[in-house]
């Protein structure tokens, strides 16, 4: 019994409060209304600094934007710069590379649950490229990229994220066994020469592969 009169009053007391928080909502509207109406040369003002606020941030976020592609360009890395990054910072340099070369929507997706994938573009011939980045940080003398990681990467990169295209780019070298998997298996490969090549050029990737497939075609046997 008690609980319930308990309730009943903090029903009670909530809707009191809602009503004052109502009334007094209510009376501060009416108030900036006659506000208004007695001086309506502030509306106007308001008016006037919100579209010059809008506009400058409008102006702002075009300028950034213009300096970005400025900035994407002109991107180059030397070997020695991309070999002292992270696992997942060359991820992310694989991405602006991408970028640079024209993929306005290359995304760095590598982390758990990637299947394969580091980044993903749509090349500005709507070619889909799907990556997979492996890093290692002594260069040409780490540990080499072997056929395992290229069976991963076949299994899932035309399969689960719909590639056109699909590259396994490494600052260190391959197994011998890859180069015959990947002709085998329309697969492409970028080593650390190739990758300094193109880090540097600033040509795009697609000039420096052998036998990409043109728009419009999936992918074609390697020659």
């Amino acid at each position: 019994m008690r609980r319930k009169v308990r309730r009943q009053k903090k029903a009670e007391a909530q809707v009191i409060a809602f009503g004052v928080a109502a009334v007094a909502a209510l009376t501060l509207f009416v108030a900036v209304v006659n506000w208004i109406r007695d001086h309506p040369w502030t509306l106007l003002a308001v008016i006037v600094v919100g579209a010059a606020v809008l506009g400058g941030w409008h102006y702002q976020r075009q300028q950034r934007a213009q300096w970005e592609q400025v900035r994407a360009r002109g991107l180059r890395y030397a070997i020695s710069q991309l070999d002292s990054l992270h696992h997942r910072e060359f991820e992310y340099a694989i991405r602006d590379l991408m970028k640079r070369d024209g993929c306005t929507d290359a995304a760095q997706v590598g982390g758990a649950g990637d299947n394969g994938a580091d980044v993903k573009a749509t090349d500005p011939f709507g070619r889909r490229w799907v990556i997979q980045a492996k890093h290692r940080r002594k260069g040409l003398t780490g540990s080499p990229v072997g056929t395992p990681d290229l069976h991963v990467l076949n299994g899932t990169a035309r399969q689960l994220h719909g590639a056109d295209i699909v590259v396994l780019v490494t600052n260190g070298r391959f197994t011998s066994g890859c180069l015959p998997l990947a002709k085998s298996q329309r697969l492409y490969l970028v080593d650390r020469r190739l990758l300094g090549e193109w880090a540097a050029s600033g040509q795009p990737l697609w000039d420096l592969l052998r036998a990409v497939p043109p728009p419009g075609r999936r992918s074609v046997t390697l020659r």
